[in-house]
């Protein structure tokens, strides 16, 4: 009615993804807002039932959620790669409904505290609602980053031959190399190099780092370059050849704000760059209480000295007095 403000409350449900959620995807599918783009670029389609029911199986730390809310429903994913220490959100659908959907992200986050995860990360493009909304719930930008298509071409063999898996023998000099790039506030959330992890690039110091995430879509390749380095832009094709040779798959490039100065050199390569991320981050560490006895407290006696104590012996001799 004109002249009153009606509000209807709406019972805000979040669960577990079910059996019986499965025949209802397919309405998501072309609606989905990618959070995670090694996982988007890499396996495709983030709602195959496969990998939405894999939470059933212990070994994956993998977990889908359903929010519904009156007529809006919301699908949410987290996930954390094996060897990491940090949870990811990797999709929410539909993107439409982002916006709305605060209960679920406080969902997703408290599942992945439950999984003793200091931190959740989700990457955002600048102008997503999800920006905004994500902001008001806790999570901080820490870093932006852009995802590179690198072409396919034919580089020198010597090249191909610079890049070697990553061994315990270069690990001391990967982990410096980390050391010198990821500024300390990204440290605790970006992984940290281990051995058969990634690949290197040696001449004679380890001068760059490659963390790869491949699958049957694309490789997925953020890399930690010294500027002083011999191994770029050159070398970067050199990388895409050895990771997918022939060009049989698509090499994403993953470049953060603090290695911007690749990004010139990747333009005079012919890569195509993607729109620029925000990499967010929430804290998901709570402040324990701890129990401590308090020190028995030593028993006080009234001391001559003091003002009260002569101001009574005072009033007693003049009362002997």
């Amino acid at each position: 009615m004109p002249g009153y403000d009606v509000r209807v409350a709406v019972t805000v449900l979040v669960r577990p993804l079910d059996l019986f959620d499965i025949p209802s995807l397919g309405r998501y599918r072309r609606s989905v807002l990618a959070l995670d783009s090694a996982a988007a670029l890499t396996r495709g389609n983030l709602l195959a039932a496969g990998r939405l029911l894999a939470y059933l199986d212990p070994r994956h730390r993998l977990y889908t959620a359903v929010m519904e809310a009156g007529d809006v429903t919301c699908l949410g994913q987290i996930a954390c790669r094996r060897g990491e220490r940090v949870g990811r959100l990797v999709f929410v659908a539909p993107g439409g409904e982002v916006e709305q959907a605060a209960a679920l992200y406080e969902h997703l986050a408290a599942r992945a505290g439950q999984w003793h995860l200091p931190y959740l990360l989700a990457e955002v493009e600048e102008h997503c609602p999800l920006f905004q909304t994500l902001r008001l719930g806790g999570f901080a930008t820490y870093a932006w980053q852009r995802i590179w298509t690198l072409p396919s071409g034919t580089p020198r063999a010597a090249l191909t031959r610079s890049w070697q898996v990553l061994r315990g023998i270069h690990l001391p000099e990967a982990q410096s190399l980390y050391a010198q790039i990821v500024p300390p506030l990204l440290q605790p959330v970006e992984p940290w190099p281990q051995t058969g992890r990634g690949l290197v690039c040696r001449a004679e110091t380890v001068s760059a780092w490659a963390r790869v995430v491949a699958g049957p879509r694309g490789v997925w390749v953020q890399p930690l370059i010294h500027p002083d380095s011999d191994c770029a832009p050159e070398h970067l094709l050199a990388l895409a050849w050895t990771l997918a040779p022939g060009g049989r798959r698509p090499v994403y490039l993953c470049v953060r704000s603090y290695q911007a100065w690749l990004e010139p050199l990747l333009e005079d390569l012919g890569a195509l760059a993607g729109p620029r991320q925000a990499v967010m981050v929430k804290r998901l560490a709570v402040t324990q209480k701890v129990e401590q006895a308090l020190p028995k407290m030593e028993k006080a006696w009234v001391k001559p000295a003091a003002p009260g104590a002569a101001y009574h012996f005072q009033g007693l001799n003049r009362h002997k007095q």
